[in-house]
């Protein structure tokens, strides 16, 4: 009797021992095909980004890939293009003006929203959260319609109005997104200690919400930059974004020109979400804690 004691004792005392052992074998073994899968995704995302790199590098007068030598020499070959280049810097200077007023209107209209009762809050709420699920198609032909009532001809400044309809509500959310982990009691501390108003939003209110401010700027500088579908419809052919401007090259060419500019557009919205990373934190901005 002893004997088989002591012997169910030790099956029993190896049963447990190994349980740690397989919760933690499998522990892994999920890990590693997390990771694998993350992974794989993350490839199916650049690879169209890889591919557009490495053709651009190509020395063939047409798109190839895997490129067949490596050559700088249709970067180059921009700076022998006068229209991307125009089209570049029309792009740059919308993209920048969209940023700074969608800063400063979604600055005011995401504070009226969060302070102050008014008629029709609600419904101004619901029409800034709305506006993201409106096809851009849609509002580029309601923009043109409108600006053809108005006798409004295509410029600079219709195109960045274009373009506000898609960045202001950015701002405005990242903004209320801010405002609601302010506490209160230190802006009231702040006045009945003496400050002004504008002293108190300038060291406490606004402080809470510059991290938003420079997301929803930099939000609303890519995506101006990088629209197409509202931009065609308030260009001319002798204004054109430089979305635009590769749409029309690329429905009579198909050189590695276009896969450069492409290259050029990447980096730059690359550089614009590294900025956004080191001043703010992409995780921050969508609710993440960065310490866990």
């Amino acid at each position: 009797m002893t004997t088989a004691t002591e012997s169910e004792r030790s099956t029993a005392t190896g049963k447990a021992a190994g349980k740690p052992i397989a919760a933690a074998a499998g522990g892994r073994a999920r890990r590693l095909l997390g990771a694998a899968f993350a992974a794989l995704v993350g490839l199916f995302l650049l690879a169209p980004v890889l591919v557009t790199i490495a053709s651009s590098l190509t020395t063939t007068s047409y798109v190839t890939f895997p490129p067949k030598g490596l050559t700088l020499h249709w970067y180059a070959e921009l700076l022998n293009r006068p229209e991307f280049l125009d089209s570049f810097l029309l792009s740059i200077g919308v993209a920048a003006g969209a940023a700074v007023v969608s800063t400063a209107l979604g600055l005011a209209a995401g504070l009226a929203i969060h302070r102050y009762p008014f008629p029709g809050k609600s419904v101004l709420d619901r029409l800034f959260s709305s506006a993201f699920a409106v096809p851009t198609i849609v509002l580029g032909i309601g923009l043109l319609q409108w600006y053809a009532q108005l006798g409004m001809a295509s410029s600079p400044l219709t195109l960045l109005l274009a373009h506000l309809v898609l960045t202001v509500p950015y701002t405005v959310r990242l903004v209320l997104a801010g405002l609601a982990g302010l506490d209160r009691s230190a802006e009231l501390a702040a006045a009945g200690l003496g400050a002004k108003a504008p002293r108190v939003f300038w060291h406490v209110t606004l402080p809470a919400v510059r991290g938003p401010l420079i997301a929803g700027a930099f939000f609303a500088l890519i995506t101006s930059f990088d629209d197409l579908t509202i931009a065609l419809f308030v260009v001319t052919t002798d204004m054109q974004t430089l979305p635009v401007r590769i749409f029309n090259y690329l429905q009579y060419n198909y050189d590695p020109t276009v896969t450069a500019v492409g290259t050029v557009m990447v980096l730059f919205a690359a550089v614009a979400v590294v900025i956004i990373e080191r001043v703010v934190g992409v995780a921050h901005l969508f609710g993440a804690d960065p310490e866990q």
